[in-house]
């Protein structure tokens, strides 16, 4: 490791922290919203799915770009769809703006988290690159957990949209660090030899105290770009691609679920409603570290172990959630929900990194996670009818506990030998 790679992790790593605030200031800022706008509660649903749907597009058309241009461009090109969306949220008027604004911050949103792991996967030592991947990506709860400490602050002071012009700002100013320290894959230079590719590469080299090459290696270059997502089908890939997927989508609606409904659950369990905004936090805390403890696990016992190991103690903790409603231990329940499920659900990005070879990579990553987006669409749904159905909250954590079962399964039987 040098600190050309270190770099790479620390701007990776704030922004998904800039990630993880651009997604949850929309909920902090939503009883303001609701009343500013004077929208109701189900506009506003339709809002919070309409981001989820941007994030699945950009995972999904956005970030494969990453395996033609390169990730730093995609990288870039996200961050100021980030930025000026945020900002530009600040600024709009009705429910029809609000809804379409944040379809496009979602683009930039799913499509940052998709490629940093791609970037990240290939600048790092192969033996440790789980643990960095995983770390990177633990940006995300740390961001969820800043913005709700910023919003308690500027929101009664100065209202919802100076947080955002904050945010968006905030987002922008990174966008010279990224093109000023950020460097493009050398792998990705390596498989796609773009003009310049070996004047660049050893540009990168000479930062990093390595020895230059002399030529670029002779590759056969696949030019044929509207065939990346085809080959996530291929003889080699697809059963694991297809198990991948339904993974993410399994793990993806058991975790919105939760963050969706555990303030809402957690009154319904009588918690007063600042409790209950405390068990939310509580759970993104419990996120950081288990996504920090799971990448650790990972490059010492395998990655498919340890997280089907993750996603079998959140089942376990879900389906005998019962047990602790009305005892002092509920609050521990949802940091521990919080360090298994997310801890596995991180990992399922390790996974996509190790799986896909360079030239297909961010198509991998980013169609693996916009697929799992649309269990993140369905499981706030499901949850939503459940409530309307009177179910209480062990009843709801005990239907939804089948999904991190199924995650723990199917992560399992992934047939790959790339993956530990």
């Amino acid at each position: 490791m040098n600190k050309i790679q270190y770099y790479t992790i620390a701007i990776c790593m704030l922004m998904n922290i800039l990630d993880g605030i651009d997604v949850l200031i929309i909920s902090y800022s939503a009883p303001d919203i609701v009343s500013n706008l004077n929208i109701n509660s189900k506009e506003l649903g339709v809002v919070f799915s309409g981001g989820l749907l941007g994030m699945a597009l950009g995972a999904l058309f956005l970030a494969p770009f990453a395996d033609i241009i390169g990730r730093k461009k995609i990288i870039i090109i996200s961050a100021l769809i980030m930025g000026f969306s945020i900002i530009g949220t600040a600024f709009i008027e009705n429910i029809i703006q609000l809804g379409i604004i944040r379809v496009i911050s979602g683009i930039g949103i799913g499509s940052m988290l998709a490629t940093t792991a791609t970037l990240i996967s290939e600048c790092v030592p192969k033996k440790s690159k789980d643990f960095w991947v995983s770390f990177v990506l633990s940006g995300y709860p740390i961001g969820a957990v800043i913005s709700g400490y910023i919003a308690t602050i500027i929101i009664p002071t100065s209202g919802w949209r100076i947080l955002f012009l904050i945010a968006g700002f905030t987002t922008i100013l990174t966008i010279p660090i990224i093109y000023i320290f950020l460097n493009e894959s050398v792998d990705f230079y390596l498989k796609r030899q773009p003009a310049g590719a070996l004047d660049k590469i050893n540009n990168i080299l000479s930062k990093m105290n390595l020895d230059k090459i002399k030529e670029l290696p002779k590759i056969k270059i696949d030019n044929k770009n509207e065939q990346l997502v085809f080959k996530l089908f291929s003889d080699r890939y697809k059963l694991s691609t297809i198990y991948l997927w339904a993974s993410f989508f399994f793990s993806f609606g058991c975790l919105y679920f939760l963050i969706s409904w555990i303030p809402k659950l957690s009154t319904d369990a009588g918690l007063s409603i600042k409790l209950a905004i405390y068990a939310g936090t509580i759970f993104n805390v419990g996120a950081f570290f288990g996504i920090i403890s799971q990448g650790y696990c990972s490059s010492k016992i395998g990655l498919k172990k340890t997280i089907s190991f993750f996603f079998f103690i959140t089942f376990i903790l879900m389906s005998t959630f019962n047990i602790f409603i009305g005892t002092d231990l509920i609050f521990i329940i949802f940091l521990l929900l919080g360090f298994s499920l997310q801890g596995g659900f991180v990992g399922l990005y390790a996974i996509a990194a190790r799986l896909y070879s360079i030239e297909i990579k961010s198509t991998g990553i980013g169609w693996a996670i916009g697929i799992g987006r649309f269990g993140a669409i369905a499981g706030p749904l499901i949850g939503g009818y459940l409530v309307f159905m009177n179910f209480n909250i062990s009843t709801n954590f005990l239907f939804f506990s089948i999904t991190p079962l199924l995650s723990a399964l199917l992560t399992y039987l992934i047939p790959s030998k790339e993956i530990s």
